[in-house]
């Protein structure tokens, strides 16, 4: 006789698959522990090398202060330091960063990266859950995110959590996939990711798996206008979104005030 399905109160969804909300975060650190080596790569899979360029939009955006100006950013699911360098590379000598994640795997990328960079001092590396972050309340000058956010079991929870360990007069940015809003780039983009990144995950990295669960996780986060409504609803003031490449992906932004 087969097994129950998990009970519908406690389901979540896991790309196109329901699973027990209990399971869902170590489905996930699997896959992205498969991942963190290739992570870059993967990422030029699903972005088509795009992301380059979203996350450096992504921290003019931020406009990190020159000078020394103190200027604290929490990264959160930056686990390789991507956007963390990037916002040290442009800031001044007053920006400090910390970087959190909850993989492990993940960490030890970006723990060599910000060794090789030699800003240990100055970059912080710490593991945790996004849903209960091991930080102060308003500790923090700003709060980013890139391509975490859908990963995370309980998005509110994850977005009350960044509310509270930012300053008053803060900021929250998150660069994610979104709601491709072109006609027929749509449909392009969908033959691309449902077709075309598996095949290549297979190829280049040996398994089609953890790109297929990516390329689902994306489809199931909220649409723009859906994910701002849930910015508000955590406290944040003044959110806007801003489309990249037709709604590939976006910057949301909101302030605490």
């Amino acid at each position: 006789m087969s097994e129950p399905d998990p009970s519908p109160s406690t389901t979540t969804s896991f790309g196109f698959r329901k699973v027990a909300e209990t399971e869902r975060q170590g489905l996930v650190n699997e896959v992205f522990s498969a991942v963190a080596e290739r992570y870059d790569l993967m990422n030029d899979l699903m972005s088509g090398g795009l992301h380059r360029l979203w996350k450096n939009d992504f921290i003019t955006m931020l406009n990190p202060p020159g000078g020394p100006t103190a200027f604290r950013l929490l990264d959160v699911a930056g686990g390789t330091g991507d956007v963390a360098l990037k916002f040290m590379a442009r800031g001044g000598s007053g920006c400090t960063a910390t970087i959190c994640d909850i993989s492990p795997e993940m960490l030890a990328v970006g723990r060599r990266r910000v060794a090789s960079s030699r800003l240990e001092a100055r970059v912080q590396i710490v593991e945790g859950n996004a849903e209960a972050l091991p930080f102060a309340d308003r500790s923090f000058d700003a709060y980013t995110i890139a391509f975490g956010i859908r990963n995370v079991t309980h998005i509110d929870r994850a977005l009350t959590e960044a509310r509270r360990v930012v300053k008053p007069g803060g900021r929250f940015l998150c660069l994610e996939f979104s709601r491709v809003d072109v006609p027929f780039l749509d449909q392009i983009y969908d033959f691309h990711s449902f077709e075309v990144i598996p095949r290549l995950g297979q190829l280049t990295a040996g398994a089609a798996e953890p790109y297929t669960y990516l390329v689902e996780s994306i489809r199931k986060f909220p649409a723009q206008e859906q994910f701002a409504g849930m910015i508000r609803a955590a406290g944040f003031e003044r959110v806007t979104y801003r489309n990249l490449t037709g709604g590939i992906a976006a910057i949301h932004s909101g302030w605490r005030l």
